[in-house]
């Protein structure tokens, strides 16, 4: 019997692995532009980590990671997220203690959730995400909000919607959460079990239920922006001030949570409006963690980030017919005829890749007709036909796909023709 992946799991085929290079690369690049550097992280990180900084009351801590003890009987996980293993690397190496503040950071990786497979979504997944620590001034809300959509918007989606909301600071916080527990504690039992456990722990989660989503009291329950004191009023409101002023439109949607303990203040969630998309339409979500640095061991430090899949980044795209431009193009295949000719097209080939040329020949023993099939399939600009005669004369033949000029050159000076073409 053949070995098949793992159910939610995927093989990124060559015809697909140059989107997401051409993807990742585009983000790159806009987060350089912000100042935003890249981080690596271990893909598996002590369980530890996770319930601490995740949340032990999240979906993704109780349901979702991949746990294991190692063969020194530690608890490891496989990374369900980014921020939490960017943000013990900045206490760990002591990022806080750096010249340059706020530190800015942007990571790109696999990360690991048991959950049921669906389209877009998979229990290996690929996330880019960034993360701003170091500052609470609301314009780096908006900044980081304003990535997102630019890497979006550069890539070419079009049907995006923006809603933000504020989760407040501690006692607008605490407020709210007192005003959801009366409102929920005396149907409580009508809910489902993950929700009754919620209750107690951190009631502001069951807002986010799916299976309780339409019960009559999530549609009465009590909105934060009521319990908002005046710092956390002004904080927010100057957060779309400055939305306002990159005019980048958005909602203010008072139910929405994310889904992880560590929020606080800002939340924000881009979403695909694409006919066709799917039922799940949340693209990136992010927001403001003041606290989540000192819950990891580190000294009180605000911080912002937010996290998008790139296999929804590329499922949107899709759904808008959006075509990235990774058509990839050969400078020149050599096309060769007879043995002596093969032979040095082996030399040939070395020197216009060392060249920093994009090169192709023949390893099959085809005949002339399905070498030059060979170069239009891999879309080459050039084709240079090597015959005995040829090689006598010390000159090669070299044809352009695109006009079907033809012309006799020096094999001393082929490799610069070559780059002639290249412009």
């Amino acid at each position: 019997m053949s070995i098949q992946i793992p159910r939610g799991t995927q093989d990124i085929l060559p015809s697909d692995s140059v989107k997401w290079q051409y993807v990742e690369k585009t983000a790159a690049d806009i987060c350089s532009n912000y100042q935003y550097e890249e981080i690596r992280t271990p893909i598996f990180e002590s369980s530890e980590l996770f319930l601490r900084g995740v949340g032990d009351t999240t979906d993704i801590v109780q349901k979702e990671m991949y746990v294991f003890e190692d063969q020194g009987g530690r608890s490891l996980a496989l990374r369900p997220e980014g921020t939490a293993s960017v943000v013990r690397s900045y206490v760990q190496n002591k990022m806080f203690g750096y010249a340059g503040q706020p530190v800015k950071l942007f990571y790109t990786g696999p990360m690991f959730r048991y959950e049921r497979p669906q389209a877009g979504r998979y229990r290996q997944f690929v996330q880019f995400g960034i993360e701003a620590l170091g500052s609470e001034d609301p314009s780096i809300d908006a900044e980081v909000i304003s990535v997102a959509i630019e890497i979006y918007s550069k890539l070419g989606l079009k049907e995006l919607k923006l809603v933000i909301n504020t989760l407040g600071d501690n006692e607008s916080r605490n407020a709210h959460r007192e005003a959801l527990m009366a409102h929920f504690q005396p149907r409580i039992g009508e809910f489902c079990s993950d929700c009754q456990n919620r209750l107690a722990k951190n009631p502001l989660r069951i807002l986010d239920c799916k299976k309780d989503r339409d019960h009559e009291l999530m549609k009465t329950a009590p909105s934060i922006l009521d319990f908002l004191n005046e710092d956390s009023k002004q904080y927010f409101e100057k957060v779309q001030k400055y939305l306002n002023a990159m005019e980048i439109p958005f909602e203010v949607d008072p139910t929405l949570v994310r889904g992880l303990d560590y929020y606080n203040h800002t939340a924000f969630e881009i979403m695909s409006k694409a006919e066709g998309f799917g039922a799940i339409t949340t693209l990136c979500g992010g927001g403001r963690y003041n606290g989540l640095v000192e819950m990891i061991g580190g000294p009180a430090t605000p911080g912002i980030g937010f996290a998008f899949s790139i296999e929804r980044l590329l499922s949107a795209l899709e759904a808008e017919g959006v075509e990235l431009p990774v058509q990839p193009q050969l400078d020149c295949y050599i096309v060769t005829m007879g043995e002596e000719a093969k032979d040095y097209s082996v030399k040939l080939l070395h020197k216009l890749r060392q060249a920093g040329l994009s090169g192709e020949k023949d390893y099959l023993d085809r005949k002339v007709k399905a070498q030059f099939k060979s170069a239009d399939r891999m879309n080459a600009k050039l084709v240079a036909v090597l015959g005995e005669d040829e090689l006598k004369e010390n000159k090669i033949n070299l044809k352009d796909m695109s006009t079907g000029e033809q012309k006799l050159v020096d094999l001393d000076v082929f490799v610069e023709e070559v780059k002639k073409h290249r412009g």
